[in-house]
């Protein structure tokens, strides 16, 4: 019992302190007395709240738990029905949309109005045909040199 006091004592001090200091910083100053209070008021407010809300929960949980596992049988196959109908739903919707944008880019595309990316595509498909040339002429060159081979080899054939 005797540690307790001089512990609550100095606690006592530690706060008398604290709030000294505090009007000391604070001082005459209203607007920050005044946000002060607003913080302390609203933390208490949400501190309040979240502590009913984890009490309501919980006596919730405890209440309907037996309810739940009882009629599982029942909502269980519902539930997962419904959520591939909704995820199906979404997905279809999502996919419509997909083609929707890719077939409008594409109109706008060729009817050259230049939608956002057409510079890349325009690039590649050079790219494309510059190597596609490239590979035509390599081939044209060392095609000729292996049929001056195969002569060689065999002057017959």
């Amino acid at each position: 019992m005797a540690d307790r006091a001089p512990t609550q004592r100095h606690t006592t001090h530690n706060a008398s302190a604290f709030l000294r200091k505090l009007q000391v910083h604070v001082g005459s100053n209203s607007s920050q007395l005044v946000g002060l209070s607003t913080l302390v008021i609203s933390g208490s407010i949400l501190l309040l709240l979240t502590g009913i809300t984890v009490a309501g929960s919980t006596l919730g949980l405890i209440l309907f738990t037996p309810l739940i596992i009882i009629s599982s049988p029942i909502w269980a196959p519902v539930s997962i029905f419904l959520f591939f109908v909704v995820a199906g739903f979404l997905c279809f919707c999502g996919l419509g949309l997909a083609v929707v944008a890719g077939l409008s880019w594409v109109y706008r595309y060729f009817r050259g109005l230049n939608p956002p990316g057409s510079d890349q595509v325009d690039y590649a498909r050079s790219r494309i045909y510059d190597t596609a040339s490239h590979v035509k002429d390599y081939a044209r060159e060392y095609g000729g040199y292996l049929q001056s081979k195969v002569k060689d080899a065999a002057p017959c054939a």
